[in-house]
């Protein structure tokens, strides 16, 4: 009986819980097909009386999201390409290969991630002004081409696999690049699909540095257009909860998708042994 009954509480608190964060996307998904009528009307219409695409037109006319998303992709797309590049390579150096000081350096590396990217915003925003780039796609992907905590994920990973596979192939007449992109990284895939997403995920809904290097509409991105918008649109709720709808889908069909890969490879990339 006592079993049933705590059983019952932690289904009931966690349904709860699931109700809360639900909630604002189920009111945000419902208010982006009302009328002005229906999403000001107290006490307050749950669901639209009938589904229509005319908020999203309207704030498509209103704002250029076509161009916002296509940058959002844009973005998302180099970015995740250069950061999976970068720590894959960085992830073998430190795992494989011997050289003079690789402890150290990679615990100088990573004591770096206690630095929050706040306090670098200024010696970045300096180095883009210094490269021309401001305001221009390119600066949205620069800062953003390597990790540090996907290189520990993928590190662990390595490590996990075992040295006799390695040197066994090095006698085979296999050199490291080869035995890194033929072996390792098939065995890795796991937890590259999980560093894909995540850096995907961070990309797309990247907000403070699109605001401090893009000012022109041609270069924002979603995040970024979506709040320059809710001024240009701040009297027609609806027409924030459809542009807001555009900006969130994807992050949600994303990860409702993908979610058992990023489980279960940062618990595979984070066991060492």
């Amino acid at each position: 009986m006592k079993r049933r009954i705590s059983r019952f509480f932690v289904y009931f608190f966690l349904t709860l819980g699931a109700v809360i964060m639900l909630f604002p996307f189920f009111w945000m998904f419902s208010s982006a097909f009302k009328t002005t009528q229906e999403i000001n009307r107290f006490p307050p219409q749950w669901l639209p009386s009938r589904i229509s695409l005319d908020n999203f037109r309207r704030a498509f006319e209103m704002a250029p999201f076509a161009k916002y998303f296509v940058n959002s992709i844009v973005v998302m797309v180099c970015s995740v390409g250069l950061t999976t590049l970068t720590t894959i390579l960085a992830a073998f150096a430190f795992s494989r290969l011997r050289f003079p000081g690789r402890n150290l350096i990679f615990g100088l590396l990573l004591s770096l991630m206690m630095i929050p990217f706040e306090m670098l915003v200024i010696t970045n925003y300096s180095t883009i002004v210094d490269l021309g780039l401001w305001d221009s796609i390119p600066a949205l992907i620069l800062p953003f081409t390597s990790s540090i905590f996907y290189t520990y994920i993928l590190k662990n990973f390595f490590d996990s696999v075992s040295d006799s596979l390695y040197w066994s192939a090095r006698i085979d007449g296999s050199s490291n690049w080869r035995y890194l992109w033929k072996v390792m990284v098939p065995m890795a895939r796991p937890s590259l699909m999980t560093i894909i997403l995540l850096n995907a995920l961070a990309s797309w809904n990247s907000f403070m540095w699109p605001m401090y290097v893009i000012s022109s509409d041609k270069n924002r991105t979603l995040p970024w257009g979506l709040q320059v918008f809710t001024t240009e649109a701040g009297s027609y709720p609806e027409l924030l909860m459809a542009a807001s709808t555009v900006v969130v889908l994807p992050v949600i069909i994303l990860f409702l998708f993908a979610r058992k890969y990023i489980v279960r490879g940062v618990a595979r990339g984070g066991i060492k042994g």
